[in-house]
């Protein structure tokens, strides 16, 4: 299996949690008492997603992913004996 990547290029802007997420007594569901954190702002550019926080008054910082180490394989490669010597 594969994974694309697709929408891989955008920059999201979210908040962190300012209290706990419980459990609501009637229903079961999860709750929590700041709105700000079902929000999550794209932006095309690392800038935009800065200016933007900025311009609010937020503080911010920034978590940039790893570039993946794919090795390039083939389907047959799922099939190839590679001895084991026992020296």
């Amino acid at each position: 299996m594969q994974s694309g990547h697709g929408k891989t290029g955008q920059w999201i802007l979210e908040a962190l949690p300012t209290s706990a997420r419980l459990p609501e007594p009637l229903m079961g569901w999860t709750s929590a008492d700041d709105t700000l954190a079902q929000i999550k702002l794209k932006f095309k550019t690392r800038e935009e997603a800065i200016a933007h926080a900025e311009r609010q008054g937020w503080e911010y910082s920034i978590a940039v992913n790893r570039e993946p180490n794919v090795r390039p394989r083939s389907y047959m490669d799922n099939f190839k004996y590679i001895a084991v010597s026992e020296d």
